[in-house]
């Protein structure tokens, strides 16, 4: 089966952990309602090569959260040098 639809997840900043990762992924894909089938077939592309082949194609089935730079907070935590509080 192929996927053409992307999840909003941020991987950077998660445990490098394959399990780790996909799990997420699992997660966010469940909560944007996403089918058992279309899950199980990203899992399965995931685990069929290497852990670069796992990466890539999380990352082609993820897209990244948008950040409001004009947050208020988003503005006081990157002062403090929390940036990474958003991502």
């Amino acid at each position: 089966m192929n996927i053409n639809k992307k999840v909003t997840l941020q991987l950077v900043g998660l445990d490098g952990n394959a399990f780790v990762l996909m799990g997420a992924f699992q997660r966010q894909a469940r909560r944007e309602r996403w089918t058992k089938e279309e899950i199980d077939s990203v899992m399965d592309e995931c685990t069929s090569g290497d852990y670069n082949h796992l990466l890539v194609t999380l990352m082609n089935h993820t897209e990244s959260p948008v950040i409001d730079t004009d947050d208020e907070d988003y503005k006081q935590n990157t002062r403090r040098g929390r940036s990474s509080d958003y991502q």
